[in-house]
Formats: structure tokens, sequence, C-alpha cells
């Protein structure tokens, strides 16, 4: 059974203050969630040892929203996977739309930071999905399968065994548009479709989140469908009360 993953991608926003606020507000409405969803949230870089300190012992999980594919060493800028398991992250999102269209991360970078993620013990947050062009162009599934093939190809299907999908439609990320349930569902669909090529029991055991635009009012219908496993949050994150009714619409 797959248990749904509510994740809030903070990305560059917040304050140590209002990490303290966000994490306080979370930690005391979580115990009416239940057992039934696992929650995390993704931090900037900075405040990383501020959400360990603060959600330590709790049921809280937390990651990072990027990493590098490189070992430590004469990288100016970057974050190493051994750096990220100092302040005991989980997971850590890798190939996010914002990382691929803003920064030029290929599919390529991608699946190299998958891989380094994975064999450091952190669970990788994979993001794929298509621009708002591509999807006029009738190209969805072939975009997603394509960044999909390419961690396939260097880690293999029992890579992914040990990593969540994140569908993220970029055309719906912080536009204010939302795929319609059935239109996520179909691209879930493919997406367990193309795993179940590889080996159907780790496909069928593969949580594949959506990522765009998900809020408390649509949370519940989105989650209904039968291959989505939670959601990747963005802007919601941010506020506590928001995030908690999402993670209640799992």
């Amino acid at each position: 059974m797959r248990i749904p993953l509510v994740a809030g991608n903070w990305k560059m926003n917040g304050s140590l203050s209002s990490t303290q606020e966000l994490l306080a507000g979370i930690k005391q409405g979580i115990g009416a969630i239940g057992a039934g969803v696992e929650c995390a949230v993704f931090p900037p870089f900075v405040y990383l040892a501020e959400v360990e300190r603060l959600l330590g012992g709790t049921v809280i999980g937390w990651g990072a929203q990027n990493v590098s594919e490189q070992q430590p060493g004469a990288f100016t800028g970057e974050v190493a996977t051994a750096m990220l398991l100092d302040f005991h992250c989980t997971y850590v999102i890798v190939g996010h739309s914002e990382r691929r269209t803003l920064y030029g991360e290929t599919d390529a970078i991608v699946a190299r930071k998958f891989a380094a993620a994975r064999k450091a013990g952190l669970t990788p947050v994979l993001c794929i999905g298509e621009l708002l062009e591509e999807r006029e162009r009738g190209v969805t599934e072939e975009v997603v399968a394509r960044q999909l093939d390419a961690v396939l190809e260097l880690e293999g299907i029992e890579g992914i065994e040990e990593a969540v999908i994140a569908y993220e439609p970029v055309w719906a990320i912080g536009t204010g548009k939302t795929a319609t349930p059935e239109q996520a569902q179909e691209v879930h669909a493919f997406i367990r479709s193309r795993l179940a090529r590889h080996d159907a029991a780790i496909a069928a055991a593969t949580r594949i989140l959506y990522g765009g635009s998900v809020k408390g009012s649509n949370a519940a219908e989105l989650f209904a469908m039968p291959d989505l496993d939670g959601g990747l949050v963005g802007g919601a994150s941010l506020n506590a009360q928001e995030f908690l009714t999402i993670a209640k619409g799992a």
C-alpha cells in the first residue's frame, strides 16, 4: 500500500522567524492528520539546521530542494549529499522544473543528481513534467518519458524503488492554473505504466506526487485519483493551515 506524501517545497522563501512560526503551526496541527499520510518540508539550505532542531523527534520529515552530483571539492556554491546527511535530511528534490528551465539542468545532470542522492542514502524526489507549449503540441508523454528514461538508463528500475516521483505540469506552477484531476491522473497512469515495462511490482509501489498548484480547495479531489499519491506543494506550503488542509485531503 502506498502511503500518501505531502511535501512542502518552500523554494527561495522565508526567514528564520517565519520558519519558526510556520513549523510551530504545522506541529500544532499535525496530530489531526493521522498515520495514513506522511508530511515533509523542503526549506532553503540555510534553514536546514533550524528545521532539524524544530522537527527532530516529530513525525514530520524534511529534505533539501537540490543537491550537487559531485563529491565534496572545488565546486563553489554547491551542496554535497554528505552535507545534507549532517542535518539528517531524508529527502532531496532533483530535477525541479525551475532548476531545469532557469538553471539549465539537463536530463543527464538530473539523472546524475538522482544517482548521487540514492547512493548517499537519501530518497530522491524526481520531478518530471512538460511546458505549456509541449502540452499544446501534444507531446506531454514524450517529454515525461524522456525525463524518466534518463534516470532509468543510469540507475535502472531498482533505483526508482528507492525514490519518489513528482509530476509537475510546468504550465500549472505558480500560474493559478491546475490540471483537472482527470488530466493529472492520465499522466500519472502513463508514468506508472512506463515503470511497469521494467517491473510491475515496483511500478505499483512507487509513490507519484502531483505538483501543480495544489491547494486546500482542490487537494481532496486531486488525491482521490487512483494514481495520485500526494502532492509536491509550492506556495500553499508556506501557510501552516493551508498545508495541513492539503495533508488532510490526502
